[in-house]
């Protein structure tokens, strides 16, 4: 499947217009008008990622009609949790975020790097595990927070230790396309814009040490 790729220009205007009119979780998949990207062209051996570059094969699974709330195009325009809110590929972190209560958190912050598990790696948590967790908030609390990194990280700074909203530090390894997060946690799908964040999807949930 084809995947819309954001040139550095679209993603800048697209982030203006998501100031202005994006403040709540309502306003994903809203009616604003999304700035025609401009084409871009990546060599997939290049070492460096162009910006607003999306990479991996889980981005194959992001809708790519921009008119979907859950496409590149539309989450570019409001902040990270109402972003992900639209995503097909997100939803049980998005019910986990909620179940926190840290919609607003995140919603609010200047710049982040959110490393947002598929719901692919939560499945690889026992079901009466996962139950357990998520009627902890102060253990669910601290698990979504390890996966928040102050700035926005491009896939160039991605590699190298980073401390997580969390208090403890999280370790990346790898260049290109290819990252591993803590040694075991994949990006399946990196470098996907929003209005506050870049989101690099993981293919499993991260745990604090």
């Amino acid at each position: 499947m084809r995947i819309t790729k954001l040139t550095a220009l679209a993603a800048a205007g697209l982030f203006t217009l998501s100031i202005a009119a994006c403040g709540s979780d309502s306003d994903a998949g809203g009616g604003t008008e999304a700035a025609a990207p401009a084409p871009t062209t990546m060599a997939s051996s290049a070492p460096a990622m162009m910006a607003g570059a999306n990479f991996g094969p889980g981005c194959s699974a992001v809708p790519t009609d921009e008119s979907n709330p859950g496409s590149f195009a539309s989450m570019a325009k409001v902040p990270v949790a109402t972003a992900a809110s639209g995503n097909p590929v997100l939803s049980t972190l998005v019910a986990a975020v909620k179940q926190a209560g840290l919609v607003d958190s995140l919603n609010t912050a200047p710049d982040l790097t959110v490393f947002a598990p598929a719901n692919s790696a939560f499945d690889k948590i026992p079901a009466a595990d996962l139950k357990k967790v998520l009627a902890d908030k102060k253990t669910l609390t601290s698990i979504l927070t390890y996966h928040v990194v102050a700035g926005k990280l491009t896939p160039e700074q991605l590699a190298g230790t980073h401390k997580t909203l969390e208090g403890e530090s999280l370790s990346v390894e790898g260049s290109g396309e290819d990252f591993k997060v803590d040694g075991q946690s994949a990006v399946v799908c990196g470098n996907v814009q929003t209005a506050n964040a870049n989101v690099y999807i993981i293919d499993t949930v991260l745990m604090p040490k």
